[in-house]
């Protein structure tokens, strides 16, 4: 990984200037900087790089959003952005824990013979293709939230990935990179699935 670059103090103060004044470049000079300190941090914590590069874009997303809420007179910006990042890995790490939980229990339910994702209906073979239709459905909510409204959105809506980015007031980088991710864990977890999904 590239060492993380430093900022001087009038750099700093420059760079948050800049992107208070909404400058999207100089959002892309505070990426090129900070972005290896933030994914090493993320992937410390996650032990998984495509999460971490997730995260990653969320924080660059969230400081782009909340740039005004950063007061020099407390702190200065690296720190504050650390911090960003941190809470985002935690929370990512948190998800994935409760999903192995439930996922855990649904197994358990599984080899006890209990039904737990069970329509309320009496039958579930009256409803064609319900068994394609429930794993689709578990893939999408193994999702990280993040991930499945950009899918929901794009696969479901018919949005472009401009009208998401709008959608979600994100930038169109932050769209795609999860657009990508999510569609690469769907393919993975589908792929058993891939000739009744064509």
């Amino acid at each position: 990984m590239t060492q993380p670059k430093r900022l001087s103090q009038e750099a700093e103060r420059t760079l948050v200037r800049r992107l208070k004044a909404r400058d999207e470049r100089a959002l892309g000079e505070l990426y090129d900087v900070l972005a290896p300190w933030v994914l090493g941090l993320a992937c410390r914590i996650l032990h998984d790089e495509a999460e971490a590069e997730e995260v990653a874009g969320d924080v660059f997303a969230q400081v782009w959003r909340h740039v005004h809420r950063h007061d020099a007179r407390r702190g200065p910006l690296v720190p504050w952005i650390l911090a960003i990042a941190r809470n985002r890995a935690l929370d990512a790490l948190r998800r994935r824990r409760r999903w192995w939980r439930k996922a855990e229990r649904w197994e358990q339910a599984q080899v006890a013979g209990q039904d737990v994702d069970a329509p309320s209906g009496p039958d579930e073979s009256a409803v064609p293709g319900w068994p394609l239709h429930r794993e689709v459905h578990a893939a999408l909510a193994a999702l990280p939230e993040e991930q499945r409204r950009v899918v929901l959105l794009a696969y479901f809506e018919g949005l472009t990935h401009s009208e998401i980015a709008r959608r979600l007031d994100q930038p169109l980088g932050t769209v795609k990179t999860r657009l990508r991710i999510a569609h690469q864990k769907l393919s993975a977890t589908l792929d058993h699935l891939k000739d009744w999904l064509v």
